[in-house]
């Protein structure tokens, strides 16, 4: 499901393809069968099922974007852990919002279009999941009311981990 502007997106197929054979950090991913449910899944944005081969990768999710618009992150280039399924999968379902879980504390990182930071947004994610969505929706309609803000990354704020980017419409 998007929101009514704005287009969560998982890391891109051909990201991928690159990360299972080795990784921003420049490692060969070990997989391994999970056996619980659980592990929040980059490549189609829902959490890990019970059997699953998945990969644990680093990512450097700004890095990537710069060197797509050509611009140089600096400092701000930063590479953490993700999880993958280790073959290819059918990405995010449409009809799913990610990761949605109740309660959880997510930031908002806004990047300028020079690929610097931009600011930032602590939001509480409701207990009641069917308005989770409109809480995304207004933090991403307020980092976007900004004309410099080129792409918002959501995180975890308890681990700092990627969660999902948001470009511009």
């Amino acid at each position: 499901m998007t929101t009514a502007t704005y287009q969560p997106t998982a890391i891109a197929p051909h990201v991928l393809d690159v990360l299972r054979e080795r990784d921003d950090a420049g490692v060969v991913p070990r997989p391994y069968a999970y056996d619980t449910d659980g592990s929040p899944l980059r490549c189609c944005l829902r959490r890990s099922r019970a059997g699953e081969r998945i990969s644990l990768v680093s990512y450097a999710p700004l890095r990537r974007w710069a060197a797509e618009v050509g611009v140089d992150p600096g400092a701000y280039d930063e590479v953490g852990p993700v999880f993958i399924h280790t073959d290819p999968c059918e990405g995010p379902d449409a009809a799913f919002y990610p990761f949605a879980e109740t309660g959880a504390l997510r930031v908002f990182r806004r990047y300028g279009g020079d690929g610097r930071i931009a600011g930032g947004t602590i939001v509480q994610l409701p207990d009641d999941p069917g308005h989770a969505q409109t809480v995304v929706d207004r933090a991403l309609h307020a980092a976007f009311a900004d004309p410099e803000v080129a792409l918002v990354h959501v995180r975890a704020v308890e681990y700092g981990c990627f969660q999902y980017e948001v470009r511009r419409p």
